[in-house]
């Protein structure tokens, strides 16, 4: 394997942990539409757009509605999403995530977010972690989701630095699958029967470091 140039992050589950507000926000417009929403069934959103994360949403109440009014509760959904993100602080951001993210840069590796989330940015500035990155690739900038690999290509080609020379770290079925079809080294953070995938899962980063990562 060629040596590592370049780690791309997904945003939530990874750098943060935002799905506890993204699974408020579903189930309080669940329950407005009059069912619930299940912390199991709140699995099946992670790692995909707005729009697919409300179909599914709609299938699991056996809901109907008209594309307008889908666009309404989508973009609700998000408002109340984002006022939860407004109380985050730099204390947010995942054990070990930090430390990791200063060792990539003293080592010269070039670092990227590669998120569906089109509040990146914004989730960023609120933990002081924007600096970290050379490059964000977010739902505003990709037309296709994942598990297509264009997010992780479109970072590669940001950074300048060949597929193969890049890490990606994942939380999602959907992003270890986008990582591995764009030819990269797939780090899964979570469940190792989860992430069948991944050509290697751990915990999470506090005992993960550059030694680790070059030894996969």
């Amino acid at each position: 394997m060629p040596s590592i140039q370049a780690c791309l992050f997904d945003l939530d589950g990874v750098i943060v942990d935002t799905a506890q507000f993204h699974y408020i926000a579903w189930r309080e417009m669940a329950q407005d539409l009059g069912f619930d929403l299940t912390r199991e069934e709140n699995e099946r959103l992670k790692g995909i757009s707005r729009m697919e994360s409300l179909e599914i949403v709609l299938s699991i109440g056996g809901v109907e509605l008209s594309e307008e009014e889908k666009a309404r509760r989508a973009a609700a959904k998000n408002t109340r999403y984002l006022e939860l993100c407004m109380q985050m602080t730099p204390d947010d951001a995942l054990p070990g995530v930090r430390r990791f993210l200063d060792e990539l840069k003293a080592n010269n590796i070039s670092t990227g977010l590669g998120s569906a989330s089109k509040n990146a940015q914004v989730i960023l500035e609120r933990i002081d972690m924007l600096h970290y990155f050379d490059t964000i690739v977010d739902g505003n900038r990709i037309t296709k989701g994942k598990p297509d690999p264009q997010v992780f290509l479109m970072g590669a080609a940001d950074l300048n630095v060949p597929p193969a020379q890049c890490a990606v770290f994942e939380d999602a079925v959907a992003g270890i699958e986008s990582a591995k079809a764009a030819g990269m080294l797939a780090v899964g953070i979570g469940e190792a029967s989860v992430l069948t995938q991944a050509d290697i899962v751990i915990p999470g980063f506090e005992n993960f470091g550059l030694p680790q990562l070059e030894n996969i």
